[in-house]
């Protein structure tokens, strides 16, 4: 692997994250903060891992007796990735509660979908693309479809419930921000983007047209500019919203009486203006970029 510095590379996570408060990103991808283990995240890792792997599965044993005996494998996998996992829980029985509630999520997927009529192209997938060659974007995307007809559908598991109208612009961009990815890296326009949310059994499906995923990949583009123009100035300010109750910097925001940790000059532009050279590398290594 080549020691040079990797180019940064903007996911739909990161750019949500920009969109809703410019500090907070800083926090994530330029100081690198800790941040606590958060069960409903966490949780949520257990069953996509879950429901990844029971397709591992021949067609006619994809059961739910056979994706809850996938849990404890399951558990060690978050386990791994999340040493500190059992500091989340008071208790045992705290812990076992959490592992009942992902159950539930688990046998709420088989009420939305029956796993023995569908065979996925491709599971787990990461996927990355050079927009106007020179800002990177990446993701993962849950699972691809491929319909006889040769039709591409993505398909993203949330393990929350759906969003109230007001509150689903940032899922819908999620989703279109893979199509953008997609099309540009394999040239491929999805013909379906669609959210299981298991939190509630609601399934989201939207038909992108080119001229959706134009705009999608417009708004990006922006985003990334204004990025950069931040990361030009070691600019990031706070935008406050209903969301920062959930936010676990308060304590170090200005907005609420904090004061952030002071930043290196030039940090931003060390993580954020460099150009990207590396494009032909693994897709492991940009599953770990540092700017994810």
């Amino acid at each position: 692997m080549s020691s040079t510095r990797r180019a940064p590379a903007l996911s739909p996570s990161r750019a949500n994250d920009y969109s809703q408060c410019p500090l907070m990103f800083r926090f994530r991808t330029i100081d690198r903060l800790p941040e606590p283990p958060s069960k409903a995240a966490t949780k949520g890792t257990l069953v996509h891992w879950v429901l990844e792997h029971l397709y591992n599965a021949p067609i006619g044993r994809r059961s739910p007796e056979a994706a809850h005996a996938l849990v404890p494998n399951a558990l060690t996998a978050v386990q791994a990735r999340t040493p500190d996992l059992d500091t989340m829980f008071e208790s045992e029985a705290d812990k076992k509660q959490w592992l009942a509630e992902a159950g539930k999520l688990i046998d709420r997927y088989f009420t939305l979908e029956d796993p023995n009529r569908l065979e996925p192209a491709e599971r787990e997938v990461n996927i990355s693309a050079l927009l106007d060659g020179t800002m990177r974007i990446k993701g993962i995307i849950d699972r691809v479809d491929i319909a006889p007809s040769g039709a591409v559908r993505l398909v993203d598991y949330k393990t929350g419930k759906a969003p109230r109208p007001q509150y689903s612009a940032s899922a819908a961009f999620q989703m279109r921000f893979y199509a953008v990815a997609m099309r540009e890296a394999r040239g491929v326009t999805p013909a379906m983007l669609q959210l299981n949310y298991l939190g509630d059994s609601q399934v989201l499906r939207n038909e992108p047209t080119e001229a959706d995923l134009d705009q999608a990949k417009g708004k990006i583009i922006s985003i990334w500019d204004d990025i950069r123009r931040n990361a030009e100035r070691d600019e990031w300010r706070p935008r406050t919203s209903k969301l920062c109750g959930w936010c676990s910097f308060q304590s170090i925001c200005p907005s609420f009486g904090g004061t952030p940790p002071e930043l290196e000059q030039g940090a931003s532009a060390k993580v954020w203006l460099e150009p990207p050279t590396l494009f032909d590398r693994s897709m492991s290594e940009i599953a770990d970029d540092p700017a994810s």
